[in-house]
């Protein structure tokens, strides 16, 4: 898709039905994130999800793919080649998000994980642009830029062959963009009376479907939608 010049979309998704509304929806890349901790379970962080945790998400978004690369997160404080051995061959990834150095990113690829690569933003472009051509000779398949911004992302970008594409602070200069899908579709109690601009307001449609499904309770009618 990089050599032919067509953005890459990502998104980051938790479970089967999301899994499989964004494929139906043409979505390229899931993202199995450790924010799934903070976000769907309530944890302070992401720091507090174990690996264990992530292949119960990374196996439920597999099943909802057919087509969609499957990339998951290695947790914080794992190891980065046991777990991403793990998330491969139990969880059925095709590839592992870490943040980590090139000479782990390249201790996976030998082991024969294919590796998301992630870093970050807010140094130099030439100290960026060094540290992506690194981890591209380390082996890895593709890079995750964080806050890259237009005049180092562009950068990246043209000095390396893999894709870079960017969820946090990206921009339409890198090689593809990776949203949140709850973020997306406004799905979440952050989102409920938020007003950055999203492509849905779930949140509100939820709250006012349960309230009305309360309130047929509350007053002894049949609920909508019951089978049996």
């Amino acid at each position: 898709m990089k050599r032919q010049g067509r953005k890459i979309v990502g998104v980051v998704a938790w479970d089967t039905p999301m899994a499989q509304l964004a494929e139906r929806a043409g979505v390229d890349l899931l993202s199995v994130g450790d924010s799934v901790g903070k976000n769907l379970w309530g944890h302070a962080t992401e720091t507090e999800v174990t690996v264990d945790e992530m292949l119960v998400v990374c196996k439920a978004v597999r099943r909802g793919a057919q087509r969609a690369l499957v990339s998951c997160d290695v947790p914080a404080a794992a190891n980065a080649v046991t777990a991403g051995r793990r998330l491969v061959d139990e969880g059925r990834a095709d590839m592992i998000k870490v943040h980590a150095s090139p000479e782990v990113v390249g201790e996976l690829a030998r082991a024969g994980v294919a590796v998301f690569a992630e870093f970050h933003g807010g140094r130099p472009v030439a100290e960026l642009v060094d540290e992506a051509k690194r981890l591209e000779a380390a082996g890895a398949a593709m890079l995750d830029f964080r806050h890259s911004g237009p005049e180092a992302g562009a950068a990246v970008v043209k000095a390396v062959a893999i894709p870079v594409i960017g969820g946090l602070g990206g921009g339409p200069w890198l090689d593809g963009r990776v949203r949140m899908a709850h973020a997306a579709v406004g799905y979440g109690m952050s989102w409920l009376d938020s007003n950055t601009e999203k492509y849905a307001h779930v949140a509100s449609i939820v709250q006012a479907a349960l309230a009305a499904y309360a309130e047929d309770v509350r007053a002894a009618r049949q609920i909508r939608g019951q089978r049996g």
